[in-house]
């Protein structure tokens, strides 16, 4: 895990890019994954791709982040510690162990071919999908129709990288803007529609993960949560009621009070 030379950091670099410009192609090439590992003597059966360098690149990433937050908002050695930790071990790793985990025990179950919306029909990928093991605490040899813990892990490190762009960069960025008095429309539409924006991109890049497997049915239904959150952010914005311009709400978010 901590064999750096084995880890490869270019492709978790190009993983990043292709988030932002074309994110199917990230999700297409683990598709293919399993089948590039089958050198004729072994097969791994395994849609984990076993390499840790996107989550240490984006812990990384996450620690910049933390000293810049630091630096500007509390400028003292202490807090930037205790922010780089909430920040990487919290907002990070602990957000994507929990969805993940969520992940692996619903997704499985409610798209997987005995699962619930397997039965429906009228959806893209309805019929069309190969059937096979919903879901296995461990894989085994041969059964790599099987979600595993470990790619739904990577798909929710990779939705997250949007989102810190979106709420630990740009928001960053912005933020003497979108503090303004919650009166001010300007930095209510700005900042709630930043925030529409990062759970959007999550919930794409979330739906995306989880569609590349062939024997998950009628994923698309992973979208919906895109229309609540459309529906409440035209709704704050109605109520002139801001994410961002509510005094303590950046704080509860970035330094856990």
């Amino acid at each position: 895990m901590f064999k750096f030379p084995q880890m490869d950091f270019e492709m978790a670099i190009w993983e990043m890019t292709s988030l932002l410009i074309a994110p199917k192609k990230v999700f297409k090439s683990i598709y293919y994954h399993p089948s590039q590992r089958d050198d004729g003597q072994k097969t791994k059966n395994t849609w984990h791709r076993p390499d840790p360098s996107f989550t240490y690149l984006l812990s990384f990433f996450l620690l910049l982040t933390a000293l810049a937050w630091g630096l500007a908002y509390a400028p003292s050695f202490g807090a930037i510690v205790r922010l780089s930790l909430l920040f990487i071990f919290f907002h990070f790793i602990g957000s994507s162990l929990l969805v993940s985990t969520i992940g692996y025990f619903a997704i499985g179950r409610l798209f997987g071919p005995d699962g619930a919306a397997a039965s429906l029909t009228g959806l893209r990928g309805g019929n069309g999908r190969r059937r096979g093991a919903a879901q296995g605490l461990f894989v085994q040899p041969g059964e790599k129709d099987q979600l595993e813990f470990g790619y739904c892990f990577d798909v929710s490190n990779r939705a997250f990288f949007p989102l810190y762009l979106h709420l630990y960069v740009v928001q960053f960025l912005l933020l003497p803007l979108l503090t303004r008095s919650p009166s001010n429309f300007l930095a209510t539409f700005l900042g709630n529609t930043l925030y529409l924006s990062a759970l959007t991109y999550y919930t794409y890049i979330t739906f995306l993960g989880y569609n590349a497997l062939p024997f998950l049915h009628n994923t698309e239904l992973l979208l919906l949560p895109i229309l609540a959150f459309a529906i409440l952010w035209l709704v704050s914005l109605i109520a002139g009621w801001g994410i961002v311009a509510q005094g303590r709400s950046v704080e509860g978010l970035f330094w856990g009070a």
